[in-house]
């Protein structure tokens, strides 16, 4: 397996007022076809380290190299066309659109990048979301959709660019336990079978129980 994301001493640090680290000289790879959880305590920088990872947040020192490509020194634009093109984000709270149906929402990313033709994006949206067993449900507003097949929107709009790259912060942080295997599923089987990095931040054992390696951390830092 291929290392897509590497760490080498990443620390995130605040001065608001006081000096505050969230993230504390992190270094570790995750590899193509591996499924990641990150555990830890509330606080604990978790979601901090995510939000590096996911290009979001820029580390006060350290390294990140993501598809071989250092991403310290890139500019702005250059890190949102990654993260566009390799990344997709799976939130706790879904995040979709209320005024847009579930097909809508999945086709935004692809527009957004722009690579494909408009009858393409909708014919790739439709297969996801048949791919999640949400097909059924493609032309309804998210206000009439359930929990879980809210989330399972979000999941296909997260793999509308083919990412290399999957980031879950907390995904069945508000689902039952039959959503949570579903999600859980999913994931699996994006890592395995496609062959994507999954990394899962959770407080869920059941997620962590189903991922081939857990990364503890405690105090913004990596620990046995």
């Amino acid at each position: 397996m291929s290392a897509l994301l590497s760490c080498s001493g990443v620390t995130r640090e605040l001065c608001d007022p006081e000096p505050f680290t969230l993230v504390d000289d992190v270094s570790f790879e995750i590899s193509a076809g591996e499924m990641v959880a990150i555990l830890g305590p509330s606080g604990c920088g978790k979601s901090s380290l995510l939000y590096l990872i996911g290009l979001l947040d820029r580390p006060t020192r350290g390294y990140l190299q993501m598809m071989g490509k250092p991403t310290e020194r890139m500019s702005d634009a250059e890190r949102t066309r990654l993260r566009l093109e390799q990344i997709g984000f799976v939130f706790q709270f879904h995040f979709l659109l209320p005024e847009l149906t579930a097909l809508a929402n999945v086709t935004l990313p692809m527009r957004r990048l722009g690579l494909r033709r408009p009858q393409e994006i909708d014919a790739h949206a439709r297969q996801l979301l048949e791919k999640l067993g949400v097909g059924d449900v493609a032309d309804r507003r998210p206000d009439r959709l359930s929990g879980g097949q809210r989330q399972r929107v979000a999941i296909a709009r997260a793999l509308a660019n083919d990412p290399a790259i999957v980031l879950g912060d907390e995904p069945t942080g508000n689902l039952d336990s039959g959503n949570t295997q579903r999600v859980i599923d999913e994931f699996r089987r994006l890592a395995h079978e496609e062959g994507r990095a999954v990394i899962c931040v959770t407080h869920d054992a059941s997620v962590a129980a189903a991922a081939d390696r857990r990364v503890q951390m405690l105090d913004g830092r990596i620990v046995p």
